[in-house]
């Protein structure tokens, strides 16, 4: 069971992480030593299933021995093995020894029983009354209540023991000595006072408890959905009636496990409406049954009358928290709460057969029903566990039993959906709007998978049906007390779905602001429309919606980097760094923040910064070894540090872990021609030529290496051509081909090529002096003889280009904005956006060192001008 036992230990070790007692999403279980066990499997095994089954079954074995000692107490030694075995192989325990979330029922149980068995101690020779064993049991108590609730029960099972089974009272004897009391007639017995200061202190600890533990959920109780639970919601008498009739729903299950369910809210038991209703037979004849019970065992003295009432008892008063008789819980029935009442029915049956085996006629008959009930239990649990292989299986399984529950058919649709069977996801979660047509989860089910088969039309009409679901806003009234909080998802995902189109932006807005007027504290809808407006071009609003969330959430490193984008896009780079910081400062191994910082400090151009950003670089491949992304900036930092060998080395990585980076092509091609390399640069050119035929960086790198070093002139006249095929106006293309043409020593056309640059650029002085030196020879006697620019000289006219050209190429590949998208999945989703520029332009402010370097780069060009100026006109 794979699926289901990490999805159900992440949620217990989230929800104690994060989730706050007072808020809604909470179930308001206050668990810490269950969430301690499984703290502690994770840190012995983190997520691998096979330790968290393993000490569940250790759990429940011990469970198991200490039920066969309270078993002592009230049967035979062969009648108390028989109840603690048939105990150790009911089927109806799967799902709390299988199910890992089912530990909580286990640890409980431990410490239930250990505080029973605690408190018998506590009757001493002549009836005294020891403390140490009541104030164990007290202790106990407390530890089995935080382990969970029902726990606090088993002080009821104590006062029962005490009264009737300690004491041997009776409720005739119990009424006679009242009444004489009342009436003046006598004195209440100093045994029955001791009675009752035992009482007294176990119930006052119990009240204590209770309040402590009030307090711990600040006096709230869980908000469930009329889909959780639909009897909850129902008007009178149709709550009552179908509330009692789980009554003897459950005892159904532990007389006869053959048809079990993991998931019974819903449509699962139908209401009963009626009190025609046939099932309101089966209530009649179960409180008939437990009736008769209860007078046997409160009635008449002698051990089996004491037996039946310890087993009515813990039959009884564990399953009160569950039962919704006094409150209502998240569930119908739930199969894992039956974990202790079924030790009540194990002794009931124990005894039953103990009584029955006793007589020699049916003793044979008794011993074989008693090895095929066990037998059968045995080999359905076995069966019932391959049920929870996955989650697949499991709610597949459950199918088989209740088709009449949307919840199964929705989560059979999620386990294909995360196997990304779309198709087959989408007919379950047609059928759950069928089975249930208004179940708003259903009905954003398939809008999702619509989306994810790239079904937009169909999509949208999905989220406007479970739009339409959703009740009106009533003023004055809570809104998230009458649905479910995941359900306002449905204007996240609406919006996320059209804002894609450019047109619809204002539309996706409404809908975000709309589901902020139903939750002021949904931060989701903040993050969402942040994301927006930075995407309609109104980052001041953005801010304001990031920090909202952020004073919903201060601790989401994510909302923190998400607000430094902002600043970004504001040009407060400062104060970006800083919301950087903070979110690292919040997990330290947030890559997006230490990607985009690294980025940040680098394009500041400061130098001191740039160790850090070195060092958040390396920590960002540690976690993302294969993003490219952090090797070539790595590299950009290494060439910025004139570290060429190192930055070499970082390009390379970056190209193996993705041939086509065209950024990373280029600067390691332009590395080898700025140390001298150039003949290496080739061969990288053409790989980036190869995947990027446009390139213009690429193609007068390429002319420019060809012209001087293979002094291939057809070559970098090609190159220079298909230049200005793509961009008839670029300078440096132009002014190189016309280097071209003086070399092939046609000087008219190498004329009228100047000529057409400068009108390109005519502010630019050194194209002007070669056109006047091109004029100047043509004019002159020695036309024919026409010397041309010296070998190696032709860089000079080409070192005149725009400088900027052999700049290096800006850092990154541009990314989405990160955001927590609950829209288009059950669980959260994230899209990230990095920091960074279109890689085919160039940065649009330069640091104080680049500018240095520009200015240094013209001035060289200059003086090689001024040399070949002086050749031509020596000559």
């Amino acid at each position: 069971m794979e699926v289901s036992f990490q999805k159900t230990t992440r949620q217990y070790l989230f929800e104690s992480s994060l989730f706050k007692l007072h808020w809604e999403r909470s179930h308001k279980s206050y668990r810490p030593l269950t969430v301690l066990t499984f703290r502690l499997n994770y840190l012995f095994s983190e997520l691998k299933p096979m330790s968290y089954h393993l000490l569940n079954m250790i759990f429940h074995a011990v469970v198991s021995v200490i039920f066969l000692k309270v078993c002592k107490l009230f049967l035979d030694n062969r009648s108390s093995v028989i109840a603690s075995l048939l105990f150790a192989v009911h089927p109806i325990h799967t799902e709390a020894v299988t199910g890992v979330v089912g530990r909580a029922e286990l640890l409980s149980s431990i410490f239930f029983l250990a505080a029973f068995l605690s408190y018998t101690k506590s009757k001493g020779p002549d009836n005294s009354i020891v403390w140490t064993p009541i104030a164990l049991t007290v202790f106990l108590v407390a530890v089995a209540t935080l382990c969970k609730e029902q726990g606090i029960t088993v002080v009821g099972i104590c006062c029962v023991y005490e009264v009737f089974i300690a004491q041997g009272y009776t409720l005739p004897l119990l009424c006679t000595t009242a009444g004489q009391f009342l009436r003046g007639k006598g004195s209440i017995p100093f045994t029955m006072l001791q009675t009752l200061i035992k009482l007294i202190v176990l119930m006052f600890s119990t009240l204590l408890l209770v309040v402590i533990r009030v307090q711990v959920i600040q006096s709230q109780l869980p908000v469930f959905t009329r889909f959780d639970n639909p009897a909850a919601v129902s008007p009178t008498p149709t709550r009552q009636l179908t509330f009692n009739y789980l009554l003897p729903v459950n005892a159904w299950l532990l007389l006869n496990p053959s048809e079990l369910c993991c998931d019974w809210t819903m449509g699962t038991i139908p209401l009963i409406e009626s009190f025609l209703d046939i099932r309101n037979l089966a209530t009649f004849i179960f409180f008939c049954f437990l009736g008769a019970l209860g007078v046997f065992g409160l009635r008449y003295p002698g051990n089996s009358s004491k037996t039946v009432l310890m087993a009515l008892c813990l039959m009884a008063l564990p399953f009160i928290p569950a039962s919704n008789l006094f409150f209502p819980v998240g569930f119908v029935v739930a199969e894992r709460v039956l974990y202790v009442p079924s030790m009540g029915f194990c002794i009931l049956v124990a005894h039953g057969w103990q009584k029955i085996s006793n007589k020699s006629v049916l003793k044979k008959l008794s011993w074989v029903c008693l090895s095929m009930v066990i037998l059968t239990h045995a080999l359905k649990t076995l069966h019932r566990n391959w049920d929870w292989e996955s989650e697949y299986t499991l709610f597949m399984s459950a199918l088989k039993v209740n088709k009449n529950n949307a919840k199964l058919w929705n989560n059979v649709g999620h386990a294909l959906e995360n196997e990304k069977n779309f198709e087959r996801a989408l007919k379950y979660f047609l059928q759950a709007t069928h089975v249930q047509p208004d179940d708003i989860g259903a009905h954003m089910n398939v809008g999702r998978t619509y989306k994810n088969l790239n079904r937009t039309k169909a999509a949208e009409e999905s989220y406007m049906t479970a739009k339409s679901l959703m009740p009106q806003i009533i003023p004055g009234k809570k809104y998230a007390a009458r649905i479910a909080p995941n359900h306002l998802n449905v204007y996240i995902n609406l919006a996320n779905l059209i804002r894609a189109n450019e047109s619809r932006l204002e539309e996706a807005d409404q809908l975000y602001r709309q589901a902020i007027s139903m939750r002021p504290d949904f931060k989701q809808a903040y993050i969402s429309r942040g994301e927006l407006l930075l995407k309609m071009n109104k980052p001041v609003k953005a801010k304001e919606a990031y920090l909202k969330a952020l004073e919903l959430d201060k601790n989401n490193a994510d909302l923190w980097y998400n607000l430094a984008i902002v600043h970004i896009e504001l040009k407060e780079p400062n104060e970006a760094l800083k919301n950087f910081n903070h979110a690292l400062e919040l997990n330290p191994k947030h890559k997006l923040a230490l990607f985009n910082s690294a980025i940040l400090m680098q394009e500041s151009g400061e130098v001191k910064l740039r160790p850090e950003a070195r060092k958040r670089l390396l920590s960002y491949v540690n976690e993302e070894p294969l993003d490219a992304n952090g090797y070539f900036n790595l590299g950009m930092l290494a060439m910025d540090d004139k570290k060429d060998t190192e930055a070499e080395m970082w390009m390379k990585k970056a190209i193996k872990l993705q041939a086509d980076f065209r950024s990373a092509l280029f600067n390691l091609a332009l590395l080898y021609s700025q140390t001298a390399k150039e003949l290496m640069a080739l061969p990288i050119l053409e790989e980036l030529l190869r995947y990027y035929p446009d390139h213009i960086k690429g193609l007068i790198l390429k002319g420019d290496i060809l012209m001087n070093q293979k002094k291939d002139i057809l070559g970098a006249k090609k190159c220079f051509e298909k230049i200005l095929e793509m961009d008839p106006s670029n300078v440096q293309g132009k002014h190189n081909l016309c280097v071209v043409y003086f070399e092939e020593k046609d000087l008219l056309k190498a004329e009228r090529c100047l000529v057409e640059t400068l009108a390109l650029a005519p502010h630019e002085e050194y194209i002007q002096r070669h056109l006047n030196i091109v004029r100047d020879k043509i004019s002159s006697s020695s036309f024919v003889e026409q010397p041309v620019f010296p070998a190696g000289k032709t860089s000079g006219i080409e070192g005149d280009k725009i400088p900027t050209e052999n700049e290096k190429e800006i850092k990154s590949k541009p990314r989405p904005i990160q955001i927590i998208k609950t829209s288009d999945n059950k669980s959260q989703s994230k899209s990230n956006k990095q920091l960074g520029k279109n890689t085919d332009k160039e940065t649009p402010h330069k640091t104080t060192k680049e500018i240095k370097e520009i200015e240094k780069k013209r001035v060289a060009a200059l003086k090689r001008l001024e040399e070949i100026e002086r050749i031509l006109n020596g000559e």
